[in-house]
């Protein structure tokens, strides 16, 4: 795959890459995605599978509509083992999706930027939660999560940065990440399977 070698030009990331190669995939029903990211903020990849599976089942199994969703009483998604303000969050953003016709063919068309830009005026949803979505459902190639704990312990590690000052921290982590562009979303990737094995 090109973007290996692309980022091998960093001798640093090189030294990380390894010869595993991730895939980034497209998904469809992309507003169930960011539901299932709501869902799965604070929790463990377990735990999230689990109220994930229990909200399916919820629609006999199937992925269901912004609009079946909304339908839905706040107290039968609420059984499944939502907060109350989860549970709000999850109707914002089906309501937000019908409102303004989010569908898969229309965020396809859309720029990184622009889907950010629209997603984040839903209540509950921030900016990395729709980076992720970016990255594992919509398969973009590069987006940089900079806020991203994770990807900030691992630069940290991998270039001896100071986490203390994060402002300063930040600046120079977008300054390492330019040369990885179009493939900040696989250097991402990496420095989290890195950081999570050592």
């Amino acid at each position: 795959m090109n973007y290996i070698a692309h980022l091998q030009k960093d001798k640093q990331l090189a030294t990380i890459l390894g010869d595993d190669v991730h895939e980034l995939v497209l998904h469809k029903n992309i507003p169930i995605k960011l539901m299932a990211s709501i869902m799965s903020q604070q929790l463990s990849t377990k735990v999230a599978a689990v109220i994930f599976k229990r909200f399916l089942e919820i629609y006999g199994g199937d992925e269901p509509t912004s609009q079946q969703v909304l339908d839905t009483p706040f107290d039968t998604l609420r059984s499944i083992g939502l907060s109350n303000n989860k549970v709000r969050y999850i109707q914002n953003l089906a309501a937000f999706c019908i409102e303004h016709n989010i569908t898969d063919t229309k965020l396809l068309a859309m720029g990184n930027e622009e889907i950010i830009a629209l997603l984040v005026q839903i209540k509950g949803v921030g900016q990395w939660t729709v980076e992720m979505l970016l990255m594992f459902s919509l398969g973009r190639e590069d987006v940089f999560a900079l806020d991203d704990l994770g990807i900030q312990q691992g630069m940290e590690k991998l270039f001896n940065l100071d986490i203390a000052n994060k402002k300063l921290l930040k600046a120079k982590m977008l300054e390492l990440s330019e040369p990885w562009k179009p493939y900040r979303s696989y250097a991402c990737l990496h420095l989290w399977r890195w950081k999570d094995d050592k």
